[in-house]
């Protein structure tokens, strides 16, 4: 509540303030806030955020827009004049000016990349010039690299003189006088050591690097493994290009996982906020998958007509058929999700996928044999309390459906499993084995076995 209340009396003040007029007023109140409480103003005054964004100084505006989402960002940049916007994209940090214009339309970024300074129009150039989704995209050049034959006392001054233009000053970069990288060193190690010992003295060779055309998912996991605040990043020759720092990689991260969470679910992924895509857009991301999904399934209407004689013969079968169909489909959708998100983790590797199958194998028993036995014993009481009538041979119905439930939930948590794991395998997304996909796969099967077991225990009988 304390949180709300003061959220609230930010909004009244903002509200106040715009009110006056004063552009001295609007630009010290601004200046004085909290650069997350501006973003929350700019999302909460849709129709300020240009005004908000202009009258701020231009050191503040640049660390406001960077972490503005992609649609505040281009509504921004098209409502500011032409030498603000300048001013604002020359300001911001190579690594986030080139993630935002790669979200451009290309027409745009040529527009935008003309008002950019000679030196920054060719950084700029040379990031967008790296595939799309490698590390050479989020890198900055913005990093203090130090010879290895200075002295601390060189490498201090280097520091005072250069380090207000680094993205980060916590690790040092040592190289050659080509540019060779050597090793990175804490600044810790620099403030402590004797000012005339060498740099070279310091050099320990325990490093971590990133190769400029690494994935960005594969940095992540760098990241995660070593508790980093930034790496290096090498070309072929292992020259010095760049670093790129832990916040760049969170942000990576996230959209993967919200790319992730979209294909799980059986779309295809958005690239864009949802209230913000068009609707043709977004029925034509959707339409695909539901056209796949309904084609797999119409499989299950012919597995029905194929056994539609043993429908026939024991109609009560047919009653059964959706909690068949459903409990595969769950266990497969379940197994399916643990796996992708272990994968995504980089908790497993393709490697496990024979550990993998013998837990879904013990799994899919035991969760099988659960519902059965919960099967199994409504049929009985719903014979015995005569509710309903199964008739005659009730109890083999019964435990043709615990049979059944633990084939069905057995394979779908097989199927789930490795479908993810195989995919991966042939370099495809594992996130497409999304768990509508298996569920519909699931269902065809799951027909196929409940009918055959069916068929043993009531063959001579009703079949």
């Amino acid at each position: 509540m304390p949180q709300q209340d003061e959220s609230r009396s930010l909004q009244e003040q903002f509200e106040q303030v715009i009110a006056t007029g004063d552009k001295l007023q609007i630009t010290d109140f601004l200046n004085d806030q909290n650069i997350s409480d501006v973003a929350e103003l700019i999302y909460d005054n849709p129709d300020y955020e240009s005004q908000i964004i202009g009258n701020l100084s231009i050191h503040r505006a640049s660390s406001v827009f960077r972490i503005l989402d992609v649609a505040s960002q281009k509504s921004i940049i098209k409502e500011l004049p032409p030498f603000k916007t300048a001013e604002l994209l020359n300001e911001l940090p190579a690594d986030d000016r080139t993630s935002f214009l790669e979200e451009l339309p290309s027409g745009v970024v040529k527009e935008l990349i003309r008002l950019l300074d000679p030196e920054e129009r060719k950084v700029t150039l040379s990031l967008l010039g790296y595939p799309e989704g490698s590390v050479g995209r989020l890198m900055t050049p913005d990093y203090i690299a130090v010879n290895v034959d200075w002295t601390v006392r060189e490498v201090l001054d280097h520091i005072r003189e250069e380090g207000k233009h680094s993205e980060t000053i916590d690790v040092i970069y040592v190289i050659d006088e080509k540019g060779v990288f050597l090793d990175d060193i804490r600044i810790r190690e620099f403030l402590l050591a004797s000012p005339d010992k060498l740099v070279s003295d310091l050099v320990d060779g325990r490093y971590i690097t990133l190769h400029v055309n690494d994935e960005q998912e594969s940095a992540y996991q760098v990241f995660k493994m070593n508790n980093r605040v930034a790496l290096p990043v090498l070309d072929d020759n292992d020259v010095l290009l760049g670093i790129v720092t832990i916040d760049d990689v969170l942000w990576v991260a996230s959209e993967e996982f919200t790319e992730d969470i979209q294909k799980i679910g059986g779309t295809e992924a958005l690239d864009e906020p949802y209230l913000e895509i068009g609707i043709i857009k977004l029925v034509r991301k959707r339409a695909g998958w539901l056209i796949i999904l309904f084609l797999s399934e119409m499989l299950t209407a012919t597995a029905m007509q194929h056994y539609q004689d043993e429908i026939a013969k024991a109609v009560v079968l047919s009653l059964f058929i959706p909690l068949i169909m459903s409990s595969g489909g769950n266990s497969g959708s379940q197994a399916s999700t643990l796996i992708i998100q272990a994968m995504a983790l980089g908790e497993l590797t393709l490697n496990d996928w024979w550990k993998v199958m013998r837990r879904e194998l013990l799994s899919g028993v035991i969760l099988g044999a659960i519902l059965g036995s919960i099967g199994y014993l409504r049929i009985f009481l719903w014979q015995n309390l005569h509710i309903f009538s199964y008739g005659a041979y009730w109890s083999r119905l019964a435990t043709v459906i615990f049979f059944s439930l633990i084939g069905i939930v057995l394979w779908g948590s097989l199927m789930g499993s490795m479908l993810p794991i195989i995919l991966k395998r042939l370099r495809l997304d594992p996130a497409t084995s999304s768990a509508p996909f298996v569920a519909t796969l699931v269902d065809v099967t799951g027909i196929v076995i409940y009918f055959s077991v069916a068929y043993i225990f009531f063959r001579g009988i009703l079949l």
